[in-house]
């Protein structure tokens, strides 16, 4: 490109151009060089700037280091400290008083298969019952366990708001176990009257971790409960769960004829 500019200016106006040319070429050259050279000094001093900011970090750290090196190692030994202690008092406190609860509670979980309720509950005079058991290991698996024994038993017993009130506080991961417990606090409020409390209740058992076992009983419920409270479309869509979802299973089987009956009415 530059030798075609070059050869324009020589034919058009002669060799006083081309001189100009060829000098204000040579000065834009050495302008180039010369800018060239500022950008790679300005390019070496970079790295030289950045390791001169990491040395200024690493003097500051040092030296706040120096200065709070007391403090930090304080915390650092208390850190460890607290984490020593945690783990001596799981292993040496825990897990004794988890296997305590566990054997203290083996009686009153026999009471409660034979439904003897109430000594279930409150122990025999000789082995604890749940109640005890809530009270001296609250805090262990086992003692929160005895929570959803003590609600199931009140249940059981009539008891109906001191069964919510044990069964509410109880909460568990378990798939089957889980939906129970809010099948039985609906039952608890539909005894005390509290229809549309215990019908949302018993959907949301009906349908947290769905299953086989526990999801159709409780679809069932929930429709009976819908039809009694004159709510046919949701009974309907509650009856059609069972028979879409869960047709092998007990409630499915007979289905059927619930359907049937609601749409004759």
């Amino acid at each position: 490109m530059l030798s075609i500019v070059k050869s324009i200016f020589i034919v058009k106006n002669g060799c006083g151009l081309v001189k100009t040319f060829i000098f204000a070429f040579e000065l834009k050259k050495q302008q180039n060089l010369r800018d060239n050279n500022n950008m790679s000094k300005e390019k070496s001093t970079k790295p030289l700037e950045n390791l001169e900011e990491v040395e200024h970090a690493l003097t500051t750290a040092e030296m706040f280091f120096e200065k709070n090196s007391k403090i930090i190692t304080i915390i650092f030994g208390a850190a460890v400290v607290v984490s020593l202690l945690l783990l001596a008092g799981h292993r040496f406190y825990s897990l004794p008083r988890e296997a305590k609860a566990k054997e203290q509670m083996y009686v009153a979980v026999q009471y409660f298969e034979k439904d003897s309720f109430n000594l279930a509950i409150n122990g025999d005079g000789n082995y604890p019952g749940f109640q005890d058991i809530i009270d001296d290991y609250g805090r262990t698996d086992a003692g929160k366990l005895a929570r959803y024994y003590t609600g199931i038993s009140n249940l059981h017993l009539g008891k109906y708001q001191e069964a919510i009130n044990y069964l509410e506080k109880y909460k568990t991961k378990d798939l089957l176990l889980a939906p129970v417990v809010l099948g039985a606090t609906g039952d608890a409020y539909c005894e005390l009257g509290n229809k549309e409390k215990a019908v949302k209740l018993y959907m949301e058992a009906a349908e947290l971790n769905p299953n086989a076992f526990t999801s159709p009983i409780y679809y069932l419920k929930a429709g009976n409960l819908y039809e009694t409270l004159g709510t046919k479309d949701k009974a309907l869509a509650a009856y059609k769960a069972i028979k879409e979802k869960y047709a092998e299973s007990n409630e499915g089987r007979t289905i059927d004829k619930y359907i049937a009956r609601l749409m004759a009415n």
